[in-house]
């Protein structure tokens, strides 16, 4: 099943959809496995999965360290790719690996959609590659069946929002601050128009990213969005292992979700 095919039938369902993004070894890469069958298992749309890199340009304090946690454990986009192809055939909803450029220049381009692909990888996020540049990755993503994913901020102007949305795969990544990741009290207030236009030229589902942290702000978003990916929030809980707040963040995406 697709990317995009499964985040329609959760919307079908009448729930919103719920994208934990991990930092794959934090911890070790012996806790990717484990972590992702336990987040599927509590029922997640997708799963975000995050490569640890030495310069990262969207990510905050919290994602930013677990990023140098899983770096200090050697962990690379290489051994991540290969320990998701050691146990695919068990993961049965869609990965979204969301990586910067250069190491995937350096890995190759068509190897690493192979690679990826085998994985069970069906989407892609690539934060620092201008929309004007993602032609570089089309053609071998394409052929490996692995959506890519643009993200629109607040920022970006009518005209360039209706190009965001048709050229995105998958869904489409809305970004609901201006800046990095991290945890936020409280968001703009002007959001709805902004999310009403994109949905308006969005044939895909629309998912909120950035700064949500909360069953509240997960029941706000999903009154506005198709759904919300969930970041520092969750590598927090992951470390401290509160899986009763993994599951408590799902459940306020469901149709039956009492907040």
């Amino acid at each position: 099943m697709t990317l995009q095919k499964q985040l329609e039938n959760v919307l079908a369902a009448g729930d919103k959809a719920f994208v934990p993004y991990i930092m794959a070894g934090d911890g070790g890469l012996e806790t990717l496995k484990p972590t992702i069958l336990k987040l599927q298992q509590i029922g997640v749309s997708a799963i975000e999965v995050g490569i640890p890199f030495t310069d990262p340009v969207a990510d905050g304090p919290t994602i930013e360290q677990a990023g140098e946690r899983a770096l200090a454990h050697g962990v690379t986009l290489k051994k991540v790719l290969d320990e998701l192809q050691s146990f695919a055939q068990e993961i049965h909803i869609p990965l979204v690996v969301m990586t910067y450029l250069n190491p995937i220049l350096a890995y190759g381009i068509e190897v690493f959609a192979e690679d990826a692909k085998r994985g069970g990888v069906e989407g892609l996020i690539v934060p620092d590659m201008p929309f004007e540049e993602s032609a570089l990755l089309h053609d071998a993503l394409k052929e490996n069946g692995i959506a890519l994913v643009q993200l629109v901020s607040l920022m970006s102007p009518p005209e360039r929002i209706k190009k965001l949305a048709a050229a995105s795969e998958g869904f489409v990544y809305a970004v609901t601050v201006n800046g990095i990741t991290g945890e936020r009290a409280s968001f703009a207030t002007e959001l709805a128009g902004h999310f009403a236009n994109l949905k308006a030229a969005s044939n895909i589902p629309v998912l909120a990213g950035f700064g949500i942290s909360t069953t509240e702000h997960v029941k706000s978003f999903g009154d506005i969005a198709d759904g919300v990916i969930v970041g520092s929030k969750i590598v927090t809980a992951l470390v401290e292992q509160d899986w009763t707040a993994i599951e408590a963040l799902v459940q306020a995406t469901k149709k039956t979700a009492v907040i």
